[in-house]
């Protein structure tokens, strides 16, 4: 379907767990679109499982037409019709390296504006409400270097002690920032660096570049429990997460580092130091994974309490609807 105004873009959001991804998929595949990934760790080379990067959900098995015939008038051995969704800012990063909300944004802008270029429909799709937020509302960041003599000194402090450092130095910015922000040491860090630089920085919304139809996927609460319970089974003992937990330290990561970014990676990292038992590390990892999902959602509704427009829709064909009458409209 061609797109009438070539600055429009689809949002999914919603919780981990929660099935954007299929969704994306299939509105891409219905309206010529290719997929921007807003989340925070699936930036990474070679964690895959952990961020659930599901790349053959992108791999679309279309019935052959065929195959409708009745079976009299059937081609032997026809075969179903393979459809490669493309997707952009997965695998992007060296997990030995940092990767920043500005670097994230640049590259996001710079697919959107490739796909819009040729003709198709950017689908920016994820859980991670900072990297979605920064693209929809143009945040204006800071140019501020990196310093790592600086990283290197706060790195040895927990994330409590870097938010209590930020709050003395910028109040007003602190009292801002939500629950994930306030326990993600790799954000504090680069908060403090930013303020270090330009005490005065804020990050601001700038004049928006794209016009987002913004599209909400969630379940209830008992269902969304019972959807992360039963993937991190499949990611446990069908996709070996551990192994890869493993080959990730084996390839040079520290362990310090793997527990950095959080959930998975730290719970398994644990489980492999030693330093918590199999059934102890799938209950916390379990737990920890659902207190994430909460998060996610508080920053959704955080949103729209500052003018978002996000619509709650469960069933696809008023999805499918809606995304129709947004393109065809102008």
């Amino acid at each position: 379907m061609p797109i009438k105004n070539d600055k429009k873009i689809i949002v999914i959001l919603g919780p981990t767990a929660s099935g954007k991804t299929k969704l994306a998929v299939e509105l891409a595949e219905k309206f010529n679109g290719e997929i921007v990934s807003a989340d925070s760790r699936q930036v990474y080379r070679g964690m895959d499982i952990g961020t659930g990067k599901d790349l053959k959900d992108y791999r679309l098995e279309i019935p052959n037409p065929n195959d409708q015939l009745p079976n009299k008038f059937k081609i032997q051995n026809s075969k179903l019709k393979i459809i490669e969704i493309p997707y952009h800012l997965i695998d992007v990063a060296n997990p030995k390296e940092q990767f920043d909300l500005a670097q994230y944004q640049k590259m996001a802008f710079r697919a959107i504006d490739d796909i819009l270029k040729r003709g198709k429909l950017p689908i920016l799709a994820g859980g991670s409400g900072l990297y979605l937020q920064a693209v929809v509302e143009n945040y204006k960041l800071s140019e501020a270097k990196k310093d790592l003599a600086l990283r290197k000194k706060l790195e040895k402090l927990s994330a409590a002690e870097l938010f209590n450092k930020l709050k003395k130095l910028v109040p007003k910015m602190a009292v801002k920032l939500n629950q994930s922000d306030k326990n993600n040491k790799r954000r504090l860090i680069r908060y403090l660096e930013i303020v270090g630089q330009d005490h005065n920085f804020k990050s601001r919304a700038g004049k928006r570049k794209y016009n987002a139809l913004i599209i909400g996927v969630n379940f209830s609460r008992d269902i969304l429990k019972q959807r992360i319970f039963k993937r991190l089974l499949e990611r446990l003992k069908e996709q070996n997460m551990i192994g890869e937990v493993e080959r990730l330290h084996e390839q040079g990561l520290s362990w310090k580092r793997l527990e950095d970014f959080g959930l998975e990676y730290k719970f398994v990292s644990l489980y492999l130091e030693g330093e918590l038992q199999y059934e102890e590390m799938v209950e916390k990892l379990n737990l920890a994974i659902y207190q994430f999902a909460k998060r996610q959602m508080t920053w959704f509704k955080r949103w729209e309490k500052q003018g978002a427009n996000i619509n709650w829709v469960k069933d696809n064909k008023k999805i499918e609807k809606l995304v129709k009458d947004y393109l065809e409209k102008r």
